[in-house]
């Protein structure tokens, strides 16, 4: 194999924690301007560019709530931009690691969710990051689809850091706590995604390696509970801790509706490729150090 890893998504936090965490020179990031799925022609070019002998699309339309009325943005970035940049590895027969979500699930399982349970999204979001999966596999190319969660990194907008930010000035915090999923840094992702490139280049392609993998941080809490853990960490920092109190769903109402339980199960990443994402509680405990480290709020 020749040519670097293509990495999309820009400065956001996976496509940061790739460019990072990879070798010097084995990675190409890019982003806007000059890759936009909202600009389809700079999808092929960037392609070309590189010339790389894998693609990591982090790239992708992540706001939420705003998805419920920016409907065709959410579809441009989360499943036609994605279906150009399959159609393109699938013609030069390299391998494309998608990022998908949670959120293709309604919640409504009891248990973590497999690869092979039913899907059935929610909001917009969730339907264009599904739409996106069955793209990249209709492109009938080399498809590894990696189905994350909860992700949050020391820099960045994310869920972790907002608290933190949020806490310095008031004394009490209101957090849902009836929604349960699996928190997952970005880095501990991009480490995932970087063992599964150095598998492919010393075994080549698997007819195995094709489909759907969860791929999320082990264990599993609820936002309060994540807030918790944070606030305990940085306390050890010498932060401000607030007051939290739990609230259900019904009483922080959002324009899209959420997963009660987005819980992976993500035996299969570990049957196929022998990985599996550290506990979020530890890995928690290294990102706000390194946020008090680098990048306090």
């Amino acid at each position: 194999m020749t040519g670097p890893i293509l990495v999309t998504g820009g400065n956001g936090q996976l496509a940061s924690a790739l460019t990072t965490s990879a070798a010097s020179g084995t990675v190409r990031r890019v982003g806007r301007p000059d890759f936009d799925f909202d600009r389809p022609e700079t999808i092929e070019a960037a392609f070309r560019t590189a010339a790389p002998h894998l693609v990591v699309n982090a790239a992708a339309y992540t706001a939420v709530d705003a998805a419920e009325t920016d409907v065709d943005a959410a579809y441009r970035a989360n499943r036609d931009g994605p279906a150009i940049l399959a159609r393109l590895c699938a013609e030069a027969d390299i391998p494309l690691i998608h990022v998908s979500t949670d959120y293709v699930f309604d919640g409504t399982k009891p248990d973590p969710y497999t690869e092979a349970d039913p899907v059935a999204p929610q909001g917009v979001y969730g339907a264009s990051k599904l739409a996106g999966e069955q793209a990249v596999m209709a492109a009938g190319g080399k498809a590894i689809i990696l189905r994350t969660a909860w992700v949050y990194a020391a820099t960045g907008k994310n869920f972790v850091r907002t608290m933190l930010t949020v806490g310095k000035t008031r004394d009490r915090l209101t957090v849902v706590a009836d929604q349960f999923g699996c928190p997952t840094t970005a880095v501990d992702l991009s480490d995932a995604i970087l063992a599964i490139a150095v598998r492919l280049r010393a075994t080549g392609w698997q007819p195995a390696y094709h489909g759907i993998f969860h791929a999320a941080g082990s264990g599993a809490t609820t936002w309060f509970g994540l807030a918790a853990a944070t606030f305990e960490e940085a306390g050890r920092h010498g932060a401000k801790v607030p007051d939290l109190a739990p609230i259900a769903t019904a009483d922080w109402p959002t324009p899209a509706k959420r997963p009660a339980n987005s819980r992976l199960d993500c035996t299969r990443l570990h049957d196929v490729f022998g990985i599996r994402l550290p506990q979020w509680r530890d890995s928690l405990t290294r990102t706000v150090e390194t946020i008090f480290a680098t990048a306090p709020p």
